[in-house]
């Protein structure tokens, strides 16, 4: 297993990660179960708050691993503040992870409960000089995470980013991606669970203050395929579809995980 080439196959997957990136063993690795009795209500937890800049949206790529949409964090123009952060996190990029079919794909498990897709926006504290700084500082990085379930209303706010998938087919492929106000993804209700852990991939840096939101999102059936269209091979390679690109859920090892809501 070459050092770039982890993926999600039984070769190069999550459960080989550690041999190239020993910190996926690591005491404060995500994704998590969280079981509501386990939960902590923390009355001391504020609501958190997404400004961000419409205009800050600039590309949409498939890197072989998941679709990401990338935004301009040259300052501080999409912010996210409040919750359980001190000071304002920079908005850097949102991706997805989902799964072959709708009854599974996201990271985090609700009791239990597997949804058919995960959303991250991932943000960074500019505290530390730049990305890369932040990733080395164990309040460095704050990624919101939004579960996708499927039904029967469908949140329209998806398709923009659904609409560039044909786009972006194969492993490489950029396309523009501008004026999106990512917080059009937000559900209704603000409510979330908060946590210290980790990237979900390699080298899987212990960073993360993970803000997910209790209450998922709808998409279609018809959305999910949409996604499971994407390609891990390049152009001119056999077809190779992008799905199930998540990690399975990794042990709290005596983390607490608090909620905002009762």
């Amino acid at each position: 297993m070459a050092q770039s080439v982890w993926g999600y196959d039984s070769d190069n997957g999550p459960e080989r990660w550690h041999e190239n990136y020993p910190l996926a063993k690591g005491d404060k690795q995500s994704p998590i179960e969280i079981n509501s009795k386990d939960v902590q209500h923390d009355s001391s937890l504020a609501p958190w708050h997404a400004s961000y800049d419409p205009g800050a949206a600039k590309t949409i790529l498939n890197n072989g691993r998941t679709c990401r949409v990338v935004f301009d964090d040259t300052f501080d123009r999409s912010v996210l503040r409040g919750g359980p952060l001190t000071g304002a996190y920079r908005l850097r990029q949102l991706h997805l992870h989902w799964g072959s079919s709708d009854d599974h794909g996201s990271e985090h498990v609700i009791d239990g409960v597997k949804y058919a897709a995960e959303l991250h926006m991932v943000h960074w504290n500019p505290k530390h000089g730049n990305f890369a700084g932040a990733l080395k500082q164990p309040d460095g990085v704050a990624v919101v995470g939004i579960f996708l379930k499927v039904g029967k209303t469908p949140k329209p706010e998806i398709k923009r980013i659904l609409e560039e998938i044909d786009n972006i087919k194969t492993k490489g492929k950029e396309a523009p991606f501008q004026h999106f106000d990512p917080s059009i993804l937000f559900p209704k209700s603000r409510d979330y669970w908060t946590y210290h852990g980790s990237f979900t991939t390699p080298p899987c840096e212990e960073c993360i203050t993970w803000i997910l939101l209790r209450e998922p999102i709808e998409v279609s059936s018809d959305q999910m395929a949409k996604l499971r269209s994407l390609s891990k091979n390049a152009e001119n390679e056999p077809v190779n579809p992008l799905v199930d690109n998540w990690r399975p859920p990794q042990p709290v090892k005596g983390r607490v995980v608090r909620a905002s809501f009762k």
